[in-house]
């Protein structure tokens, strides 16, 4: 176990106990040698965590000491430091902005060790970056599905055909290589996906779909097995 995982442990095990806990009978539960949960206590206690006691005697937390709201173990903070690092390698530019800020948030809210494992550049998610849509901002469809507003879009299909649509956008799927859009189409009259890259112009509606958005998930979550991602004909 690294030493910013075995930080967080202990202080987790000091935040429950109700007694003192030896550091024999925390380095049990660790894995690892008292020598080693000494110099842990000695870190933990430069950082400022108010821990209380000594060899022999046992270790608890000063009473009314906690964690962040928001904190994590090791391994879900490499998870999340992944996970922002995968919306690198969307055409969504308002998401990576905000992966950015999270980050940023998430580290300032870590004590040191887990600070470091967040910055240290360990962790990363290679491959092709997909290219901002031209004609769509995926932001403003994000922003038009939690509000339950219309888009009017010129959609132009793999045979190059363009057509007007005013769509109810309901769901958006990151595919490697391109967004699609989940909408109900007014002009088809049918849930369709569309192809983020082949809408040529698009603005928001001043029409909205509200109370709608829900029952067009659910109905195209169930139709999922047999919905297509190709775009719409």
């Amino acid at each position: 176990m690294r030493k910013a995982s075995r930080l967080f442990e202990i202080i987790q095990i000091l935040r429950v106990a109700e007694q003192p806990v030896t550091a024999a009978q925390i380095a049990e539960k660790l894995g690892v040698t008292s020598r080693s949960i000494y110099r842990d206590i000695a870190a933990l206690q430069a950082m400022g965590v108010p821990v209380q006691g000594g060899r022999g005697i046992g270790y608890l937390l000063r009473p009314g000491f906690d964690l962040p709201p928001l904190m994590f173990s090791i391994e879900e903070t490499e998870a999340i430091v992944l996970a922002l690092a995968l919306l690198e390698r969307t055409g969504d530019t308002g998401l990576k902005q905000s992966a950015k800020r999270a980050s940023q948030r998430l580290a300032a809210a870590m004590p040191q060790p887990l600070r470091q494992a967040l910055s240290g550049n360990a962790l990363f998610a290679w491959g092709a970056v997909t290219p901002p849509p031209a004609g769509i901002d995926l932001g403003m469809v994000r922003a038009a599905i939690r509000d339950e507003r219309k888009i009017e879009i010129a959609y132009r299909d793999e045979q190059g055909r363009e057509t007007h649509r005013t769509i109810r956008p309901i769901a958006l799927i990151y595919y490697s290589e391109a967004a699609n859009v989940v909408a109900w189409c007014e002009l088809r009259e049918g849930l369709r996906n569309f192809r983020a890259d082949r809408v040529k112009v698009s603005r928001l509606s001043d029409t909205f779909f509200k109370g709608e958005g829900e029952a067009l998930r659910r109905a195209w979550m169930a139709g999922w097995a047999t919905s297509q991602p190709a775009s719409t004909p």
